[in-house]
């Protein structure tokens, strides 16, 4: 009876290894996913007047909650599109995860634009997300002049406009 139930626990035991090395074999990296930006009118948003920027490049910061240590970095670099794809193979659920942006190749557009200098993500698969890719919000940089046109496509958002 005894080498029965012996035998019994140990194949349990191997089901219950081997389903946890699945789990922790399938789980599938995060991806996190931004663009970067040239604001062209120094608005402090996207607009039509918008471009983006090839060859900038954004650091991904994940910090401990309580103790604020860099607990993982990683960096990337836009592509022509200005878009940038930042892979993450551990789960960060106990961090506090941001892209910030490092430096613009371009000398007319590199002045850092607060508020558009970083953006928070979750880096985690225990949070109810069911695609692996996390989308941060744009960042973007200023340009040191504004464009002729910038006045007049304002005026369209109802901006610099009293009343």
């Amino acid at each position: 009876m005894a080498n029965g139930s012996h035998a019994f626990a140990a194949i349990c035991f191997l089901f219950a290894f081997l389903n946890a090395v699945v789990c922790v074999v399938s789980t599938p990296d995060i991806v996190v996913e931004g663009r970067v930006y040239c604001d062209t009118c120094r608005a402090g948003f996207e607009t039509t007047a918008t471009e983006y920027i090839a060859g900038a490049k954004v650091k991904l910061e994940c910090k401990n909650y309580t103790t604020g240590e860099i607990i993982h970095t990683n960096q990337a670099t836009t592509d022509a599109t200005g878009k940038y794809q930042i892979t993450v193979v551990d789960d960060h659920q106990e961090e506090t995860c941001q892209v910030m942006l490092i430096s613009s190749p371009r000398s007319d557009c590199s002045e850092i634009s607060e508020g558009r200098n970083s953006a928070l993500v979750v880096v985690t698969h225990n949070v109810g997300i069911t695609s692996g890719v996390r989308y941060a919000n744009s960042l973007g940089f200023l340009k040191d002049k504004p464009l002729e046109t910038c006045g007049q496509l304002l005026l369209q958002y109802a901006l610099g406009v009293d009343g």
